[in-house]
């Protein structure tokens, strides 16, 4: 089987080069945002942009700095400077309106994306989103000495759940990560929202996407919890409502067009 092109970059002044794939067609597009350490390559990613072609919808998945093959160190990267990588994307790679889908911190992005960017956003899609986690899942979480030792020496590394290498966790995630906090407040967004939650999700608590669909002030809100679904989603029945929920947001776009129609 013939590799794959190699991804196209997004190349910034001043900041770190980002690596992205685009596939063109109707619009809204789709953007996907991966999570913690994911990378476009993921099962989601590809799934969703398989989809995208079969429906001829325009599709944009990318890494962040410091992930999969963009520039940078994981351990520089903040929230504040992931959302400011998808903000780059979704202003000088994807066109027209966007259906964005966050996978689990992807959710946190996708919202802050949202409100820094209302006028290009057609809808959200969650799935397992984890906004705030770097507060409520991490720090409030740390024992004593963990705790201690992230203070007085600015990184810790936990383990993954996953089986693959552990991360490490720096203090300035930890408190930069507080000026992006969204839960405490409502959340200023009237899009159509979608959010797609296991309930035997080990990382985030499928009542988060509860405490979701309760602070953002838009109205067509609507949570699946997936009963027997973990954090990732990937097999093919959670693909496929991953696949059914874009669908339907996008559906809902009144400034749906064809590729040709595209200013």
């Amino acid at each position: 089987m013939q590799d794959p092109p190699p991804p196209s970059l997004l190349r910034r002044a001043g900041r770190e080069t980002i690596a992205y794939r685009r596939v063109d067609g109707k619009e809204p597009g789709v953007m996907f945002l991966g999570g913690f350490m994911s990378d476009m390559t993921g099962t989601k990613a590809q799934a969703l942009e398989a989809h995208c072609r079969r429906t001829d919808r325009a599709f944009v998945r990318f890494d962040y700095a410091g992930h999969g093959a963009s520039e940078g160190a994981f351990s520089d990267g903040t929230i504040g400077a992931w959302r400011d990588d998808a903000l780059a994307v979704l202003d000088h790679v994807a066109r027209g309106p966007q259906v964005l889908v966050g996978s689990s911190m992807g959710g946190w992005l996708m919202l802050l994306a949202a409100l820094a960017r209302p006028e290009r956003v057609a809808g959200l899609v969650g799935v397992a989103a984890a906004p705030d986690f770097t507060e409520d899942l991490i720090w409030s979480t740390l024992e004593g000495d963990a705790r201690q030792t992230l203070v007085e020496t600015g990184a810790i590394v936990l383990p993954c759940d996953y089986g693959e290498d552990p991360y490490p966790v720096t203090l300035r995630l930890i408190e930069e990560g507080r000026d992006h906090l969204l839960l405490r407040a409502p959340i200023a967004l009237d899009c159509p929202i979608r959010l797609l939650q296991g309930m035997r999700d080990e990382d985030v608590p499928w009542r988060t996407a509860l405490t979701i669909a309760e602070r953002v002030l838009s109205a067509d809100v609507a949570v699946e919890l997936i009963k027997d679904g973990d954090h990732r989603l990937s097999r093919e029945r959670d693909l496929a409502r991953l696949c059914a929920a874009v669908d339907a947001v996008a559906g809902a776009c009144p400034g749906s067009s064809n590729p040709g129609e595209r200013a």
